[in-house]
C-alpha cells in the first residue's frame, strides 16, 4: 500500500524514537497522544490530512499503540484504517524503506 496516492501512512511513535530510528517515507507524524484530537474535525487541533478520503495505516514501534489507534479511529467513525502488525520494526525487517534525519547539532 505504501507509495499509494489513496494512501496515507501515519507515524505514531514519539519524536525521539524518529530521530534515533529513522521514519518511513512520506509518512505523516501523529504523537498518539494527540491523535483523538487532530482526527477530530470539531477541534481546534484538527489537521486537514486527516479529513481527506484516504486509507489511514497506522504505525509504531511494535504495533501496540497502531493496534488502539485504529480502533480509535474507527470509534471515531474513520472507515479506511488498519495497521502494520509489528509496527516499524516489522517494515524495517520486511525491507520496508527508511529516511534517517538529518544530524542534529550538538550547540
Amino acid at each position: 500500500m505504501h507509495g499509494r496516492d489513496d494512501v496515507q501512512f501515519i507515524d505514531l511513535r514519539d519524536i525521539r524514537e524518529l530521530q534515533r530510528e529513522g521514519r518511513v517515507p512520506g509518512a505523516f507524524h501523529a504523537p498518539r497522544g494527540l491523535l483523538e484530537f487532530w482526527i477530530d474535525p470539531e477541534s481546534e487541533y484538527a489537521k486537514p490530512v486527516f479529513q481527506k478520503n484516504k486509507t489511514f495505516v497506522f504505525f509504531c514501534a511494535a504495533g501496540m499503540r497502531s493496534a488502539l489507534a485504529t480502533k480509535t479511529a474507527k470509534d471515531m467513525g474513520m472507515s479506511k484504517v488498519a495497521h502494520i502488525d509489528g509496527g516499524f520494526s516489522a517494515w524495517r525487517k520486511s525491507g520496508g524503506a527508511v529516511e534517517m534525519p538529518e544530524p542534529r547539532s550538538k550547540t
